[in-house]
């Protein structure tokens, strides 16, 4: 849990004015971090920020737990961003599919020659925060929100499934193939080949052909690389893919590069607020909340 979530109950709890500014200080950076990663644009996060705190004035003083106050904001904040998401013109395609997102034959053949595409490796780079976030921000959004919260903001499957209303197997459907979208974008700006086709009306024969070329014993296992990756898979499939990785290095070669995309996105730092903007908001909230307050004592 957040510390800064854990800070801001504890000074809720205090229920004084200059406790609550302090709270809403903290909460604000939460909420703006969030919000920067999945709306893509500050101006539309700093709104969201804004609106979330406003929003949870009159329910401060009913959350008895950080992870309660957590779940509730970042579910907020995320219907605010996809509202936002839908009206701007970098808005994405609708569906990623496991089989655009999977590597042919060819992009094996270069994994295993040359190794994966090492993010950790290209972060020293300057170019590198820059197409991560891009990578990122191409995602549609549902796919979007499940990565955020999952990777970024290190919830667990529950809570991810908690705040987007999904059943906790289509979070891990989704965060696979974001995670796949996330770690192809990045190879692609790294000059490796990659299967995915943004031209829809190519993509069919571009399927279709790739799906000739894949070697079948590979395809199986693609579907199953994040679980194996978050330790979710049972014993015995656990098994068969460890053997095959034992005998494929092209396998071995795109888990890697996988894996390092995922280590990647978790040491993503958080957007910061600028001074002026914390303490414009903050005015803000706290007139909202003493507007509230003069309501509540009359």
């Amino acid at each position: 849990m957040r510390r800064e979530i854990e800070q801001a109950i504890a000074l809720l709890e205090k229920n004084d004015p200059a406790a609550i500014e302090q709270a809403l200080e903290l909460l604000q950076g939460t909420v703006f971090s969030f919000s920067m990663k999945v709306c893509g644009q500050r101006q539309d996060a700093e709104d969201t920020m804004q609106e979330v705190l406003v929003k949870a004035l009159p329910y401060l003083s009913r959350f008895e737990s950080p992870r309660t106050l957590l779940v509730w904001l970042y579910k907020v904040a995320k219907n605010r961003c996809l509202m936002s998401r839908r009206r701007s013109r970098f808005a994405a395609k609708q569906d990623l599919s496991l089989e655009e997102l999977m590597p042919d034959r060819r992009e094996l053949s270069t994994l295993a020659k040359e190794g994966p595409v090492n993010p950790e490796t290209l972060a020293i780079r300057s170019q590198q925060a820059k197409r991560l976030r891009e990578a990122i921000r191409g995602l549609p959004p549902q796919y979007r929100i499940v990565l955020v919260l999952r990777d970024m903001e290190g919830l667990s499957d529950d809570e991810v499934a908690e705040i987007t209303g999904l059943r906790s197997g289509n979070v891990r459907v989704r965060l696979h193939r974001a995670r796949l979208f996330v770690r192809q974008k990045l190879a692609e700006r790294n000059g490796k080949p990659a299967t995915f086709d943004t031209n829809v009306g190519k993509r069919a024969k571009h399927l279709e052909k790739n799906a000739e070329k894949r070697p079948a014993s590979c395809k199986s296992l693609f579907a199953q690389l994040s679980n194996y990756l978050d330790e979710q898979l049972d014993d015995s499939m656990c098994e068969q893919l460890e053997q095959h990785l034992h005998h494929c290095e092209a396998c071995k070669a795109f888990l890697a590069s996988l894996e390092s995309t995922i280590r990647l996105l978790h040491g993503t730092p958080a957007e910061r607020l600028s001074k002026r903007s914390v303490a414009r908001t903050r005015r803000k909230v706290m007139d909202q909340y003493r507007q509230l307050s003069r309501q509540l004592s009359r």
